[in-house]
This record gives C-alpha cells, sequence and structure tokens, in this order.
C-alpha cells in the first residue's frame, strides 16, 4: 500500500521559511509519477483546507489564494519526494500539515479536495510564534 511520510515541520519565527518533506514508498504495480499530490493543513479549532497541489509531472501547480507568493510546491520524482516551501510564515500559517496522494489517469489532473485523495501520511506540525 502507498505510504506517505510528511516531515519537516517544526517552529519558526514569524517572517521565517520551513521546508515540509513527503516522501512515498509502497507503489505497487504503479509508480510516483502515476500520483498527483496534495498537501493540506489543519489549525486547531478548524476544519482542514487545501493548500496546494501538483500534478504528476511537476508541470501543474495549483495554491491556496493564502499560499500564493509565499508557498512554492514541487516534486522530484527520481526521490519519490514532493516539497512544500514555505516562506514569510504567519502565525496563522500554525497547523498540522498533510500530504495526500491519488491515482491521477489524466497527467496534468490535479484534484483539489480533501476527499479524492486516497493516501494520507500522518501529518507534521508547523508552529509559528515569537
Amino acid at each position: 500500500d502507498v505510504q506517505l511520510q510528511a516531515s519537516g515541520g517544526g517552529l519558526v519565527r514569524p517572517r521565517g521559511s520551513l521546508r515540509l518533506s513527503c516522501a512515498a514508498s509502497g507503489f505497487t504495480g504503479l509508480t510516483f509519477d502515476d500520483y498527483a499530490i496534495g498537501w493540506f493543513r489543519q489549525a486547531p479549532g478548524k476544519e482542514r483546507e487545501g493548500v496546494s497541489y501538483i500534478s504528476t509531472s511537476g508541470g501543474a501547480m495549483y495554491y491556496a489564494e493564502f499560499a500564493k507568493g509565499r508557498f512554492t510546491i514541487s516534486r522530484d520524482n527520481s526521490k519519490n519526494t514532493v516539497y512544500l516551501q514555505m516562506n514569510s510564515l504567519k502565525p496563522e500559517d500554525t497547523a498540522v500539515y498533510y500530504c495526500a496522494a491519488v491515482w491521477v489517469t489524466l497527467k496534468a489532473m490535479m484534484p483539489r479536495t480533501a476527499d479524492e485523495y486516497d493516501h494520507w501520511g500522518q501529518g507534521t506540525l508547523v508552529t509559528v510564534s515569537s
């Protein structure tokens, strides 16, 4: 079964940066580049929300409005890893960040709702505080 391992979270001061990683493994009959990847987050007391998504080749990306200009998603298919570079962090970015994967039939697809994703990592906590 596909397994995702998110890492890179931690405590950072406002305006600081973090890079999250999502390492994937356990593919059977398929490969990492058959999957679109999404990053989601859930803050205390709030619902989970989408942050950013990337297509199988990395050629197409989508960002939530709050992430535009500050976050960058990328993937290295040779390493089965997706990254989320987060700059200019704000206290409101504090949340548990999850990566998720879904097999897609069209390479440019980037599902944008959590329900469309089949495989989830365990989450990594990002705390932005002075």
